[in-house]
């Protein structure tokens, strides 16, 4: 993502209308349509104003204990339709647990623990990490 990690800052996506602007155009230059919107950590200042704004663009997320879950109210987040795994480390005590509490008003969300895992459950545990994001993709179709 522009400005994390390695890359440098990006005034594109200095705002959220910028980072939600930034995501339609990866989707439109890749021709996605009603893709599923896998979003670790840091990648939630990105997927969520966007399932937020645009969330019928997409067949489904999986929020993967996604930072900036509390800059939302959880009106906003229940007027999202957009179906929704919610998933976290069983070892992840704090932004697993703190997404979940946001991320609970979504109308349309599972929630998937993965033992054995902390924050990067996806590293930690991949076997479990996959098992339930694959169960949760087949369900969508």
């Amino acid at each position: 993502m522009p400005g994390y990690g390695d890359s440098p800052p990006a005034e594109m996506v200095a705002t959220v209308q910028g980072r939600v602007a930034f995501l339609d155009r990866v989707f439109q230059e890749l021709g996605m349509r009603k893709p599923v919107l896998v979003s670790p950590s840091m990648s939630g200042r990105f997927a969520l104003p966007f399932l937020l704004a645009r969330g019928d663009q997409l067949a489904g997320i999986v929020p993967v204990a996604p930072v900036g879950t509390k800059d939302y109210a959880a009106e906003q987040y229940q007027q999202v339709q957009t179906p929704t795994l919610i998933l976290y480390g069983d070892r992840d005590t704090s932004l697993g647990p703190q997404a979940l509490q946001s991320l609970r008003h979504l109308p349309r969300h599972r929630v998937a623990v993965v033992p054995d895992a902390g924050h990067a459950c996806y590293l930690d545990n991949p076997e479990d990490f996959h098992r339930a994001l694959l169960g949760f993709l087949r369900q969508l179709k």
